[in-house]
């Protein structure tokens, strides 16, 4: 690679420290996006919030609503034993959650705290940060795709149908 000419989203930095692995002046690479940093010259754009070239940022944290129905693959949670609610009612229950989240007649903590059907519910929905790869992929594409603190449309899911919204 000619020059200081690098991918979109990295940094060439110099060292400061004198240690026994680094030299002083020794440059490394960092990912602008997660501040991840590298020895070796990247060779793509760098990967993170903000970047639409990639796959988005490694990991997201995101809180989700979630309402079972009997065709879910556990149909059972903290608040009712057995789920006999069918998929339509699941989903009229759910867009009711959403539109009083939106209208700001409650918050997605407090509904998520005491609706939710999954055990996150006691952390008012909070899954933590996680990676690719953690959830069903089709939870996963969605919070990934969503901007922090942006709430999404309903999502079905093997568990039930969810709305989720990205914390970070």
């Amino acid at each position: 690679m000619g020059g200081d000419s690098l991918p979109e989203g990295w940094e060439k930095k110099t060292s400061r420290s004198n240690g026994k692995l680094i030299e002083l002046g020794q440059v490394y690479y960092l990912n602008k996006f997660t501040k991840d940093s590298q020895w070796e010259v990247p060779t793509e754009p760098a990967r993170g919030a903000g970047d639409a070239g990639g796959e988005g940022p490694a990991k997201v944290q995101a809180s989700h609503l979630l309402v079972k129905h009997r065709d879910s693959r556990r149909p059972a949670s903290w608040r009712e034993d057995p789920i006999t609610r069918s998929k339509e009612q699941a989903l009229e229950i759910l867009q009711d959650y959403r539109e009083r989240i939106v209208s700001g007649e409650d918050t997605f903590e407090n509904l998520a705290s005491q609706y939710s059907d999954c055990s996150s519910a006691k952390r008012g929905g909070d899954l933590g940060p996680f990676g690719r790869g953690a959830m069903q992929k089709p939870f996963e594409d969605a919070a990934f795709a969503l901007e922090v603190g942006e709430l999404s449309e309903p999502v079905w899911t093997d568990s039930g149908v969810h709305i989720i919204k990205r914390l970070a």
